[in-house]
């Protein structure tokens, strides 16, 4: 488990730096995104991927990896606005945003590490091409959540899909990055 730990701080350690950076050059204008606009960032993000996965040509000159990163970064930001709402203004300084973000990916390290102990790993043993159809489904799972104003009736809640999804794209840069 100690390299799988390794491994998770390293991915995230990339997608902490791309946005470090995005923050130093737009600020956090992501915080007037409301859920379902992020969601559906997200969801792009995912069918590309499924797209690159599945086709032979390729267009536009970058892989999974940046769209991995992408969905990762989405889902905190996403995550911090579950917490604090959406704002007509960016309200956030880089510290602050960075703070947040380190908090987000804390909680959801952990329960990547409390599965892990439990599964035994079983995400080693899958394709990446099934780590993207996991987080397809939990990104269905969160529109209809949307959709049905955050109500569930026996289900876990966005936050718990968007750390799924987190994890699941952590899993599948690992797997990548071998």
């Amino acid at each position: 488990m100690a390299n799988t730990s390794q491994q998770y701080d390293s991915v995230i350690e990339t997608c902490r730096t791309l946005f470090i950076n995005k923050t130093k050059d737009y600020g956090s204008a992501w915080r007037i995104l409301r859920l379902p606009s992020l969601t559906d960032q997200i969801f792009i993000k995912a069918q590309r991927i499924r797209g690159l996965q599945e086709n032979k040509e390729r267009k536009v000159d970058e892989g999974e990896v940046s769209e991995f990163i992408g969905i990762i970064n989405y889902s905190i930001m996403a995550l911090i606005q579950l917490d604090r709402g959406v704002v007509e203004q960016p309200d956030l300084n880089a510290d602050q945003s960075l703070k947040l973000y380190n908090e987000k990916v804390a909680v959801t390290k952990q329960l990547m590490q409390d599965k892990n102990h439990d599964y035994g790993e079983a995400w080693r043993d899958m394709r990446v091409s099934s780590l993207t159809d996991l987080i397809l489904q939990k990104l269905l799972r969160v529109k209809q959540i949307e959709d049905n104003k955050g109500k569930t009736i026996v289900s876990e809640g966005i936050d718990a899909n968007y750390q799924d999804m987190i994890n699941y794209a952590v899993f599948a840069l690992i797997h990548l990055n071998e």
